[in-house]
C-alpha cells in the first residue's frame, strides 16, 4: 500500500471531504442501514427484514448519482422525513479520528481549508453546527449547488467556477474512489485517499490495484505534521 505523504511546500489549498474524512462514517451507516429502514418498516406495518429488502434496491439504483445524496428525494420515497430524523441523532456526529487537530494545522498554517461534499445542505448543516465547524471553513461547497456530484466532472468545472483554486497546487482528501477518480482526472495535484472512513469498521481491504493507485492514509492525523 502506497502511504500518503503529502509535499506540503507545495500546497496552499486544502480541499476536504467531510463524512468519512472529517467526520465519522459511522453516524451514515447507522442512519442508512439501521435508522431509516427501522422507521420506514414501522410507518409501513413491515419487518426490519422487508423494509430492508424495499430499500437496498432502491439505493443501489441511483449510486453516485445525485439524488442518491438527497435528503429531499429520500424524504419523498421513504415517507420520512430524513431532516428531522438526522436531527434527532445529531449527537452521534463525531469526528474520525484526529481530524480536528489536523484542521485546525491547517488554519494555524495560513494555507485555505474547504468542505467539497456530496452531502445535502439538509446533512451537512446538522453536522456542522453539531461539532462548531461551520466558521473553520474558508469554502463550503455542495454538489447540490451544482447540479452534479464530486464523481462528475460538471462538479469540479462548476467548482472552479464559482470557486476558483489552483488545481496543482491542492491537496484533495476523500474516501471516495470514484470521487477520488474524478478529482484525479480533473487534475487535483495532490490526492489522498482514506483507508477507516468508519471507525466502528476495520480499515477496508484493498485489491492490488487499488494499494497503489492512491495514496492511502487511516485518517487525516495521519498527514501531521503539515
Amino acid at each position: 500500500m502506497k502511504k500518503a505523504q503529502p509535499d506540503w511546500s507545495r500546497i496552499d489549498h486544502v480541499l476536504l471531504d467531510m463524512d468519512g474524512t472529517i467526520l465519522d462514517l459511522a453516524f451514515d451507516n447507522y442512519f442508512w442501514m439501521d435508522l431509516v429502514p427501522q422507521r420506514y418498516a414501522q410507518a409501513r406495518g413491515l419487518t426490519l427484514e422487508k423494509a430492508h429488502e424495499e430499500l437496498l434496491p432502491k439505493f443501489r439504483a441511483i449510486e453516485h448519482t445525485l439524488p442518491w445524496y438527497s435528503t429531499d428525494y429520500w424524504s419523498e420515497v421513504t415517507g420520512l422525513d430524513l431532516k428531522q430524523l438526522k436531527h434527532e441523532i445529531r449527537e452521534r456526529v463525531a469526528f474520525i479520528g484526529n481530524s480536528l487537530a489536523f484542521l485546525e494545522a491547517v488554519k494555524t498554517s495560513g494555507r485555505q481549508l474547504w468542505l467539497v461534499t456530496n452531502a445535502h445542505p439538509d446533512a451537512w448543516q446538522i453536522k456542522l453546527d453539531q461539532v462548531g465547524l461551520r466558521p473553520m471553513f474558508d469554502v463550503i461547497a455542495s454538489s447540490h449547488q451544482f447540479g452534479a456530484p464530486k464523481e462528475h466532472p460538471a462538479f469540479w468545472d462548476a467548482l472552479q467556477a464559482r470557486h476558483a483554486f489552483p488545481r496543482e497546487s491542492s491537496l484533495f482528501a476523500d474516501d471516495s474512489l470514484p470521487v477520488l477518480r474524478a478529482a484525479r482526472a480533473y487534475g487535483v495535484g495532490q490526492i489522498v485517499a482514506m483507508r477507516r472512513p468508519d471507525s466502528t469498521r476495520p480499515p477496508r481491504e484493498l485489491s492490488e490495484a487499488e494499494a497503489t493507485e492512491f495514496a492511502w492514509s487511516d485518517g487525516l492525523g495521519d498527514l501531521l505534521p503539515l
